[in-house]
């Protein structure tokens, strides 16, 4: 069985906005989304930057009781599934049996987890939620979701750090296509903004250091030092084609390949010359059946650390050989949103989805002074009309977990 897969339907919270078209507006435009932390206090953190979400209200999308006893992480979650599954229409078309849940979140209830262990040291162990695991554990977005709208078919979290929404995709896109499930909801979560998740990243010195937001996030460009620590959450659904037409549901992009690869080489270093990157974007372009000559689009990782920005370049270069990468139009909405983490390679398959459907490519902003080891066309700082056949975003993790997704204009 090798059922085709579509996306219909789609959502998004973001440190640039609420909502796929607010948010996809507001990429085009170059907004930054990147600012002064004010989930904690940031005064001895060594980065006082981050990428939130603002004006956020959970009771806008879940009950008081549901919001109380739900993490930020999965707040997000429940928001943008609400968004994707209100524009899919398909509640109360398909077998609960026959609908899952696949979701990313590289840490889960961080906020909840740190709040706890303060409670812990501060006022003893009988002042420790009793909501704390359910509310702490990384497959409770997922969970919170087929609870919400009954899907009674598989509830799997993927957890490969900051790869995790693309490989909840791609996995989701398997199960569809060999016939386990006809619908999935599908995407990442993340909500890292808190004072030991800071502490932590700092310590690695992972982190870029900047106080200026428009000099922070700088993908590609000499100058960059680090990443910025971001949250939010992308949720897609997707369905078999054939259901899909049959219904009348709005069909938004089909998802054509995925490829997932380790590096087997570091915690949290990728591998230099960018091969197990490349294996993972090549097996993503072998399964869409990518020729050369067609037109791609492709949404770097793109994270702004000084390792990962080239090691990308070299792996583009390696899977598309190195005439065709230069024709490859790339761009890193990080330089926007900063790092979501297990939630960016939700959010940038959505990217993708909107660049094929608007045909124009959103900008890198921040990028003034091009690496020369990062050569490629990065779509500097405006946004930019173009058609493609083939929209491809990269996820790269720690521990060298690798995924692509490879999207088509739905014909």
């Amino acid at each position: 069985m090798n059922r085709r897969v579509v996306i219909t339907g789609m959502g998004a919270v973001t440190p640039v906005g609420i909502g796929v078209e607010t948010f996809w507006k507001n990429l085009l435009a170059g907004k930054c989304g990147i600012g002064p932390i004010t989930r904690f206090d940031p005064t001895n953190s060594r980065s006082s930057l981050a990428g939130e979400v603002s004006d956020f209200d959970p009771l806008q999308y879940q009950d008081f009781k549901t919001a109380s006893h739900t993490d930020r992480c999965g707040q997000f979650a429940l928001a943008a599934a609400e968004e994707a599954v209100s524009q899919s229409g398909v509640v109360g078309t398909v077998d609960p049996e026959r609908a899952a849940v696949y979701l990313g979140t590289g840490i889960g209830g961080f906020e909840t987890t740190e709040a706890n262990c303060r409670k812990l040291v501060e006022k003893g162990p009988r002042r420790v939620s009793p909501y704390f695991i359910p509310m702490m554990i990384a497959n409770m977005p997922a969970g919170s979701i087929a609870i919400k709208y009954g899907f009674q078919g598989q509830a799997i979290p993927s957890v490969t750090a900051c790869a995790s929404g693309s490989n909840a995709i791609g996995e989701a896109v398997r199960a569809i296509r060999h016939g386990y499930a006809d619908v999935i909801v599908t995407g990442g979560a993340e909500a890292p903004i808190t004072e030991v998740g800071v502490a932590g990243f700092n310590s690695m010195k992972a982190l870029c250091t900047s106080e200026d937001p428009n000099a922070a996030s700088m993908p590609f460009d000499k100058r960059r030092c680090g990443f910025v620590i971001a949250e939010g959450a992308g949720i897609l659904v997707l369905e078999e084609y054939e259901r899909a037409v049959k219904r009348g549901a709005p069909i938004l992009g089909e998802l054509v390949g995925y490829g997932t690869s380790c590096d087997a080489y570091h915690m949290t270093a990728p591998k230099p010359d960018g091969t197990g990157a490349a294996l993972a974007v090549r097996q993503a372009l072998q399964e869409a059946n990518w020729r050369p000559g067609e037109r791609v689009y492709c949404n770097a990782h793109g994270t702004s650390t000084s390792l990962n920005d080239a090691a990308e370049t070299k792996a583009i270069k390696i899977a598309f050989g190195e005439e065709e990468a230069r024709k490859v139009v790339i761009s890193s909405t990080k330089s926007e949103t900063g790092h979501m983490l297990g939630a960016a390679g939700a959010v940038e398959a959505i990217v993708c989805a909107m660049t094929l459907r608007d045909k124009i490519v959103p900008p890198t902003i921040n990028l003034l002074e091009q690496d020369p080891e990062c050569d490629l066309d990065y779509t500097p700082n405006k946004a930019r009309e173009g058609e493609f056949d083939l929209a491809i975003s990269n996820s790269f993790g720690f521990g060298g977990h690798n995924a692509c997704v490879a999207i088509r204009p739905c014909k």
